[in-house]
């Protein structure tokens, strides 16, 4: 199961991506990526839900993101962008999913498919936004396993 989650937060980021460079229709991307032989192995409801919620939010994200960025969004990469709103939108609105989980998942994301640095720049950032949106969750104490 995590690896199909793992697998649909590889399509999302990629999807985001192709919506941030070209801007078109997340049914035309979503369809392209279909097309991938290793879409079949994905938490596809997992993939649509971060897929659409970049795009329908991406503006109230970004702000988000603004205050612990160094530079304005459409300064970054859009690559090291696309991770950073993937994971903003899963910290802020999938509370299921543990902040370390998704900060996690975002480095790794940042590692597979950004620049040489861009998964620490991207750790730095979602760190900070997940002391502020799951204040409680990171203050509280390790459950030891």
């Amino acid at each position: 199961m995590s690896g199909n989650r793992r697998k649909a937060r590889e399509f999302a980021v990629q999807g985001v991506y192709q919506w941030l460079l070209n801007h078109q229709p997340t049914a035309d991307i979503v369809k392209q990526l279909r097309d991938d032989p290793a879409y079949r192995n994905i938490d596809e409801q997992m993939f649509l839900a971060l897929l659409n919620g970049v795009v329908d939010e991406a503006p109230a994200l970004d702000l988000r993101l603004a205050a612990y960025l160094d530079r304005k969004p459409a300064e970054l990469s859009p690559v090291e962008h696309a991770v950073l709103l993937l994971g903003a939108q899963e910290l802020l609105h999938h509370l299921e999913v543990p902040y370390r989980v998704v900060i996690n998942e975002a480095v790794e994301l940042a590692k597979i498919f950004g620049g040489t640095d861009g998964h620490k720049y991207v750790n730095g950032v979602m760190d900070k936004l997940a002391a502020e949106a799951r204040s409680v969750e990171v203050s509280a104490p390790r459950r030891k396993p």
